[in-house]
């Protein structure tokens, strides 16, 4: 799968992929890093990407000629290209997305500065719009990153042990239950015996019951989504 990071500033990502698991990813060309700076299409003789503001207000706003000629560019060498614009006033990113858009073969993250993007270039370019929080970043670069990261794991092989993917927090309502490595005793302080006897139905009782307790205090807005998802569960089996 190919991801293009539409950037001013590249170097802020490049050093993310140089290890760990997605190094290996793009080792074994189960991904593509790539990068375009929209500087690079600027028509202004300082190169400038930004201007201020049309009905005034603080700060500057990413002009729309750069971003758009970048844009017609990449479109240009690739139509089939999947563009997402990063940015605090769109739908919430979830795991869902995550897994939907590892099924694309190409990815653009559109990476906004200043005071944002004009407006125009998202009207005529996007796909899809997300905000990866309810909090404002210095620019869409971290969200970029966060979403090609959580993309990743989803494409087949980027993962050592796919299934994995199976009992991570947000598959289900619920969080995903503690973890614990050896030793099984540390500092005075000892895994759950139940770990450690080899029944496994137990042990996935045990699991259930704890990252019910976790959502719970964590994330109780998706504790009652649980609920409601196991009464439904519940009725839809007793009326069979």
């Amino acid at each position: 799968m190919k991801f293009t990071f539409v950037t001013l500033f590249s170097n802020l990502i490049e050093g993310y992929f140089r290890d760990s698991i997605l190094k290996r990813a793009i080792d074994k060309k189960l991904l593509e890093i790539n990068y375009l700076n929209p500087r690079d299409f600027s028509t202004n003789k300082h190169f400038k990407v930004d201007d201020t503001a049309v009905g005034g207000g603080a700060g500057m706003v990413m002009n729309p000629q750069p971003l758009y000629d970048a844009l017609s560019e990449l479109k240009k060498q690739d139509e089939s290209v999947h563009v997402i614009f990063l940015t605090p006033v769109a739908k919430p990113f979830r795991q869902n997305d995550a897994k939907r858009l590892a099924t694309k073969t190409h990815v653009a993250f559109v990476s906004g500065r200043y005071e944002g993007i004009d407006e125009r270039v998202i009207e005529d370019f996007a796909d899809e719009v997300f905000s990866i929080g309810d909090y404002i970043l210095t620019g869409g670069e971290l969200a970029s990153l966060v979403m090609c990261d959580a993309i990743s794991r989803n494409i087949e092989g980027v993962l050592g042990n796919s299934d994995s993917l199976s009992v991570e927090s947000f598959e289900t309502p619920l969080l995903e239950a503690p973890s614990f490595s050896k030793p099984k005793d540390y500092r005075q302080n000892s895994v759950p015996k139940e770990y450690l006897k080899g029944n496994h139905s137990k042990i996935r009782s045990l699991k259930l019951a704890l990252s019910e307790c976790k959502t719970k205090f964590f994330r109780p807005e998706q504790f009652i989504k649980y609920n409601c998802t196991s009464a439904m569960g519940f009725l839809v089996k007793k009326t069979k």
